[in-house]
């Protein structure tokens, strides 16, 4: 347990968990400058975010995966050309 609080500690820092964790330092010192309690919840709510890299998103999808995809299988795409006959012209004639 204590070396999968390290890990999400250290590990997995993107510009999201970044953000979270700045916005949170400033919600929490304007907290404490105008003395509001609930603000400084926000802040402590972003910072907990930051740190434990969660979200607040339903449907157990709380922590972001990194996406890795191994089976990457490149699959033959066939092209059709399709061309505009107006006026019952040839597209030769037509140039």
């Amino acid at each position: 347990m204590l070396q999968t609080i390290k890990y999400n500690l250290f590990h997995n820092w993107n510009a999201i968990r970044i953000i979270r964790l700045v916005l949170s330092v400033i919600i929490i010192v304007q907290a404490v400058q105008i003395h509001d309690v609930l603000f400084g919840l926000l802040g402590v709510f972003f910072l907990y975010q930051a740190l434990s890299n969660t979200g607040c998103c339903a449907m157990n999808t709380c922590s972001p995966t990194p996406t890795t995809n191994s089976n990457t299988q490149e699959v033959a795409v066939e092209f059709e050309e399709i061309k505009n006959n107006k006026d019952g012209k040839n597209a030769e004639e037509i140039i």
